[in-house]
Formats: structure tokens, C-alpha cells, sequence
């Protein structure tokens, strides 16, 4: 090949990349053009599905467009997922989803339909905390005795999740490991009816989110015994962080969006930023409030940093306890 051949084909491949980056960047000015889907893998009515709808609400009155919300449920968020994997990269179809389908599921499952690394990520939106909490007539008081209670009776307690690969499901794996216990599984579908169960007596502990636990501990219905928290919160200032008597233990929920693979950085960026402006927004900052989550924001890069850490911090509790899909 020649000197000029060459350099006639490289002269087009550059042509070629720089048409396609001015088709990305009208691409990304242009948007958005037409309506939006968010995809959450959870049932209509869950904490999550709550927040994404008034994100929806927020992003419809500040783009002019319609923005959709449909709930794909099952499969531990797995289903959900999968259909946003196979949606065109064009910011037209988005994933609002907590941590399974994102950061646990390709250490739980042997085998997944999509790619969880492969999304593009969007932002990190809320967070919150799970709180260790037991049946009220349950003989303890605090960490310290329910890890005594448990050695003196072993594999006599058992816990309730919301589900296999679950947040909740794991933390208590996580907390066995670390305390040294052994307490059998219980899942149940949703917190709502794990909740239930601990209530009435069937089930003796559980890792649940805040928001849903709150208003029985303060009606004593369930007694709190530590948040899964680095520090303690605001809203439980005299329950000790479960940190304090199991140094290093963390667990927490958030709700996070992610884009189909190939979707444009510039899209992306849009997206995030728009969350960020919204949820500065005081009503939507009053209302995530009075459901107990933490307004987040993130950038893209700042997610996939997040997400890169939870994956090592699950796969490692997945690893040790010997955790299931099944199980």
C-alpha cells in the first residue's frame, strides 16, 4: 500500500469518526424527543417504585415528554433487567433498580440472560439502611445477647428477607459469617410479608429498610437492636450502629439508573444531571424524607465507582456464606 492510499483511508475512517461523533452530539441535543420508559423490576406500590414515579412526574414536567413507568417484578429483578439489556442505547429506555439485578446477581445465578457490568451507568439516586430488628418476644436486647442467644441455641432462630439475593437476605448471611451463628433462612416475597411474619411470631429476626420497619419499632411491635449503618442515624439516634459490635459491617439499599450498553456519554450525562437538579427540588426533597431515603445524585463515573465496590462487597459475603439462589 502506498503512502497516499493510506493516507486516503485513514483521511476517511477520521471522516467517518468525526460524522459520528457530530450524529452523537445532535443525538444528545436533540434529546429528549419522544417518550421515555423507566423499567423497575419491582412490584407497583414498593418503596422504589414510589421514588420512580416521582421522578417520572418531575422528569415529564421538565422535558415536555412523557415519561412511562413499567414495573417488570420477578426473577429476584432479573426480569427487568433483561428487558432493558435488549432496548436500543438510545436513552429512550432506562433501568431504575436497587442493588440485585446491578451488583449481586451475577455472583448469585450461574448463568444470566444479560450482562450487569455491560450497563451504562446513569446515577445513583437515594439510599438508605437496613435495621436489625427482632420479634418483640424475643429474649434479647441487643447484638451482643441475640449472637449469645444464638450460640446457646444453635440453628433454633431463623430470619425472614424479602427474598433470595436479596439486600436483606444477604446482610443477615453476612451477619451469621461475622457473629459466628447459625440461623436458618425464611424468604418470603416482598418485606411487607416478611415483616408480617415477624410480627406475629413466625419468623424471630430479620434485616429490614428502614422506612418499612419504623413505625412498628416505634409502636413496639419490633424491637430494633442496630442500624447496618458506618454511624448511627438521626432518626434511631439511641440504637448503635452494627458496626460497633461487628467492626466493618455495612448494608445498604439505593435505587440506582443505569442505560442499555452503547448508550452515548452524553445521554448519560443528561439523564444525571437532570435527577440532580430534581432532587434539589425542596417538595421532592421533603417527600423522599418522609419516606426515609437520602437524596444521592451521582454522576456516571461516580456510580460506576460505587457499583465496582458493592460488587466485590456482596460477591464476598455470596463467597463466605455459601448464599443461593435457592437458598
Amino acid at each position: 500500500m502506498t503512502v497516499r492510499q493510506f493516507a486516503k483511508i485513514f483521511g476517511a475512517v477520521g471522516l467517518g469518526i468525526t460524522l459520528s461523533l457530530q450524529s452523537l452530539c445532535i443525538q444528545a441535543q436533540e434529546y429528549p424527543s419522544k417518550p421515555i420508559k423507566l423499567i423497575v423490576p419491582v412490584a407497583t406500590g414498593a418503596a422504589f417504585d414510589s421514588v420512580t414515579r416521582l421522578l417520572a412526574e418531575k422528569l415529564r414536567n421538565k422535558w415536555g415528554q412523557p415519561v412511562v413507568v413499567e414495573n417488570r417484578a420477578g426473577a429476584s429483578h432479573n426480569m427487568g433487567a433483561e428487558v432493558v439489556s435488549r432496548s436500543a442505547p438510545d436513552g429512550y429506555t432506562m433501568l431504575f433498580a436497587p442493588p440485585p439485578a446491578l451488583v449481586i446477581n451475577k455472583s448469585l445465578f450461574s448463568k444470566l440472560a444479560f450482562e450487569p457490568e455491560a450497563f451504562v451507568p446513569v446515577s445513583v439516586v437515594v439510599s438508605t439502611y437496613n435495621v436489625l430488628v427482632v420479634n418483640a418476644s424475643l429474649p434479647v436486647e441487643n447484638v451482643q445477647q441475640l449472637i449469645a442467644y444464638a450460640k446457646a441455641n444453635p440453628e433454633k432462630l431463623n430470619y425472614a428477607s424479602a427474598g433470595s439475593g436479596s439486600t436483606p437476605h444477604l446482610a443477615a448471611e453476612m451477619f451469621k459469617t461475622m457473629a459466628g451463628v447459625k440461623i436458618a433462612h425464611i424468604p418470603f416475597k416482598g418485606t411487607s410479608q416478611a415483616i408480617l411474619e415477624l410480627m406475629g411470631g413466625r419468623v424471630d429476626i430479620m434485616f429490614s429498610d428502614i422506612g418499612l420497619a419504623l413505625p412498628h419499632i416505634r409502636s413496639g411491635k419490633l424491637r430494633v437492636l442496630a442500624v447496618a449503618s458506618e454511624k448511627r442515624s438521626s432518626v434511631l439516634p439511641e440504637t448503635p450502629a452494627l458496626s460497633e459490635v461487628l467492626p466493618g459491617f455495612l448494608s445498604i439499599l439505593w435505587l440506582g439508573v443505569v442505560a442499555p450498553a452503547g448508550t452515548p456519554p452524553a445521554i448519560a450525562n443528561q439523564f444525571s444531571g437532570a435527577i440532580s437538579e430534581i432532587l434539589k427540588q425542596p417538595d421532592v426533597a421533603n417527600r423522599l424524607q418522609e419516606m426515609n431515603f437520602d437524596p444521592v445524585g451521582s454522576t456516571p463515573a461516580a456510580m460506576q465507582t460505587f457499583m465496582a465496590q458493592e460488587r466485590v462487597r456482596w460477591k464476598k459475603v455470596i463467597h463466605e456464606s455459601g448464599a443461593t439462589a435457592e437458598q
